[in-house]
């Protein structure tokens, strides 16, 4: 079924928004891509159809990542992609949503933003028996920003974490964190490093957790700016 509001607009002239390839190829029309998923966002909001205006709202903010480099204008639509989802009980939808926010909310240095995501999408999976295993990353995650702002917050939270699931207490994630912790207190930089180093043998560090990991070591006192490496 094709909504038309304006014929010979491109971006209303079907509900589906079906672009040329050069609108998404060309940087110059991305924002003009922008305008055209918006309109059809707004019919399918109108129609009731919140779904599909989700995954439109994924499009925008992929666009800003990619292709526009506005971090906080993806998070806006990711957030606002995760609303939808969460209305229409998609949850893991939702979830991989909010997710995404978490991740560069974290980079962009608003922790508790993060914190607050990372938890409850844990406590969301962690009694779900297709998604527990991941509910130790988000935890591990959670801990990480926590120990960005300060010490005692994470191991604080480490152990809300331990009583809240307790199979976290057995994972690498949490023995890291433990190990980083003891280091940090000790302001040896050293044993955090070689932490970091046994546990990236077995699971390898993307850039996110990389990141984190820097901004807690360089907290370390004696371990000035260096090149910035963990290794």
């Amino acid at each position: 079924m094709h909504f038309v509001r304006q014929p010979n607009s491109i971006c209303s002239s079907r509900a589906n928004m079906i672009l040329p390839p050069a609108l998404w190829m060309l940087g110059m029309l991305t924002k003009r891509a922008i305008n055209c998923l918006n309109a059809a966002i707004d019919i399918y909001t109108d129609m009731g159809r919140f779904t599909i205006a989700a995954k439109h709202h994924i499009t925008i903010a992929e666009i800003y990542e990619t292709e526009l480099v506005d971090i906080e204008k993806a998070i806006a639509h990711y957030e606002q992609s995760a609303d939808y989802y969460k209305g229409e009980e998609s949850n893991s939808s939702a979830n991989k949503c909010l997710l995404k926010v978490a991740a560069y909310a974290a980079q962009l240095e608003q922790y508790q933003k993060a914190i607050e995501i990372y938890e409850q999408v844990g406590a969301n999976t962690m009694d779900n028996p297709l998604l527990k295993y991941s509910a130790k990353d988000y935890f591990f995650k959670a801990a990480l920003c926590h120990f960005i702002v300060d010490e005692l917050n994470a191991k604080l939270a480490l152990e809300k974490y331990e009583e809240m699931f307790p199979a976290f207490t057995d994972s690498r994630e949490c023995k890291l964190l433990k190990k980083l912790l003891e280091a940090h207190e000790e302001q040896n930089s050293e044993a955090y490093t070689e932490a970091v180093k046994e546990f990236d043998s077995i699971s390898r560090l993307d850039q996110w957790l990389t990141t984190m990991l820097l901004r807690i070591k360089k907290s370390i006192q004696g371990d000035g700016e260096g090149d910035g490496d963990l290794k």
